[in-house]
């Protein structure tokens, strides 16, 4: 009998481990929209999304476009994966180029 309750407590211990690493390891998931994915970008509200555009861009300039950019870009097919950074840089380049030309 005490063997049995030796492993009945191994076992439980071993159970509570994994349910606290699993539960740790959800909470220290990134949930900035920065270094997200165009999925949480689609997901996200307008304020969330011109907050991570102000901060990628540095500026306040030109903020409503960067999101519109980026909105458009998330709608293409077979976007979801793609960086919001490198999305963020492609709109960023592209309206510099245009205010330059």
């Amino acid at each position: 009998m005490k063997v049995i309750k030796k492993y009945l407590k191994f076992i439980i211990g071993i159970a509570v481990l994994l349910v606290v690493i699993v539960v740790f390891m959800l909470v220290m998931q990134t949930s900035d929209l920065e270094n997200g994915n165009l999925k949480k970008w689609r997901a996200a509200d307008l304020d969330a999304r011109m907050a991570a555009a102000q901060i990628l861009s540095a500026s306040d300039e030109n903020l409503e476009l960067l999101v519109q950019c980026v909105d458009k870009m998330a709608s293409l097919p077979d976007s979801g994966e793609m960086a919001v950074r490198d999305a963020m840089s492609l709109c960023y380049t592209g309206i510099q180029l245009k205010a330059n030309n």
